[in-house]
């Protein structure tokens, strides 16, 4: 498939080959982040829904990714994560496809908003099988040992996608129309594709015995709270922070995400390694801290270079809590079950995200939109509460 100058380069380094498979995550997202800025906007101005409706209609998407990440997390274990992403990137390319008719039939604005709920949910499921596929098969190939770094560059590509597709989705939608927005997502997707069935399958061959996915789920559920706590900045950010900019009538929302997703970025690839060097839960509680700090900025931001600092912090600190808390959860299962542990914590970031729309829409509704944030520092500084406590529960763990 390569030129063989170029096997050398992709199989002898450990990042390169993490690289070349996170890069699917990328593709993905980048499905995602293109009309991340402009669909809330286009359903509560041209469609004329309400914030509440807006926030469900969004978050729609992690109700199935929430749904699917079982079923990918046992693909991944049993056929290899091949697959998986293959039925992802065929998803991706159906919800471009559905979302430019539900553009096409504005006029018919039930119409409209039925197809991009069905949209929603259909790239939930792309979401879920590509969330946690692209790591399971870099470790396949570097080995368990280099997990915090598959887990770290698949976050900088899912949050780099998101950096770059959220302005440029505003960009063409401004220039080019709202509708050439699917017609990118349905071209982005198709590449991933051809990229992903070009790749060579690779399935674990671990000869211990696998334990039941409730049982993985229960493992996993102390770190994927503290996970979904935390995820709940996020989920204000990206769903909220055009109609927030709106509301004290700041320009230029998509900067905001940005400068969130830029700052997650540079934290991934300057500070990663802290987590194998101080441990998960100490890095997590740093991070945790951190985005507490940002989000308390956001809530007290009085102009939007203010709010560009809060989001900053607040993407510094969420840029490690994913990883570093997903490095211990899943070493409490056995490899066999690799697969499935990170499915099942992936399903904490997904139900953080699912519920983002319907809680923090209701949120401000009962107490306005500039108590959005405050709300968010809350639900993160509960999670800092909990990983005291795991980090207890460890160290007397290690003394016995």
């Amino acid at each position: 498939m390569f030129p063989k100058t170029l096997l050398p380069l992709s199989f002898n380094n450990p990042k390169l080959q993490i690289v070349s498979f996170v890069s699917l995550t990328f593709w993905g997202y980048l499905c995602i982040g293109l009309p991340l800025a402009v669909l809330p906007v286009y359903i509560h101005k041209t469609l004329g829904f309400s914030e509440i409706i807006a926030g469900v209609i969004i978050s729609l998407q992690y109700v199935t990714t929430f749904l699917v990440r079982g079923i990918a997390g046992k693909i991944v274990d049993t056929k290899g994560p091949k697959l998986a992403v293959i039925i992802s990137m065929s998803n991706f390319l159906l919800s471009g496809i559905l979302l430019f008719i539900a553009f096409h039939y504005e006029e018919n604005r039930m119409l409209s908003l039925t197809l991009l709920a069905i949209t929603r949910l259909i790239t939930g499921c792309a979401e879920g099988m590509v969330g946690a596929s692209p790591i399971n098969w870099a470790m396949l190939v570097v080995g368990d040992q280099h997990t915090a770094t598959a887990i770290s560059y698949n976050g900088i590509a899912s949050y780099g996608a998101l950096a770059l597709g959220a302005p440029l989705g505003v960009i063409i939608s401004k220039n080019f129309g709202i509708t050439t927005i699917s017609i990118c997502i349905s071209i982005v997707a198709l590449l991933g594709l051809m990229y992903t069935l070009f790749q060579k399958s690779v399935v674990g061959n671990s000869k211990s015995e696998p334990i039941p996915f409730l049982k993985v789920l229960g493992l996993v559920t102390p770190y994927g709270i503290c996970l979904s706590l935390a995820g709940l900045g996020f989920g204000g950010l990206s769903n909220f922070i055009t109609l927030y900019y709106d509301y004290f009538n700041w320009t230029n929302a998509a900067l905001c995400l940005s400068i969130f997703s830029t700052l997650f970025i540079l934290g991934r690839v300057f500070f990663a390694n802290q987590i194998t060097i101080r441990g998960g839960l100490k890095v997590s509680l740093i991070c945790l801290i951190t985005e507490t700090i940002g989000l308390l900025l956001l809530f007290l931001a009085t102009n939007p270079g203010f709010a560009l600092v809060g989001a900053a912090i607040t993407g510094l600190g969420f840029s490690l809590i994913f990883p570093a808390l997903g490095v211990e959860a899943v070493r409490l299962a056995p490899p066999s079950n690799a697969g499935a542990a990170l499915a099942c914590y992936g399903l904490f970031i997904d139900l953080s995200l699912g519920a983002t729309g319907p809680l923090e829409g209701t949120v401000i509704n009962l107490f306005g939109m500039k108590y959005l944030f405050l709300f968010c520092a809350i639900m993160v500084a509960i999670s800092i509460f909990i990983v005291l406590k795991l980090t207890n529960k460890k160290l007397k763990k290690e003394r016995i």
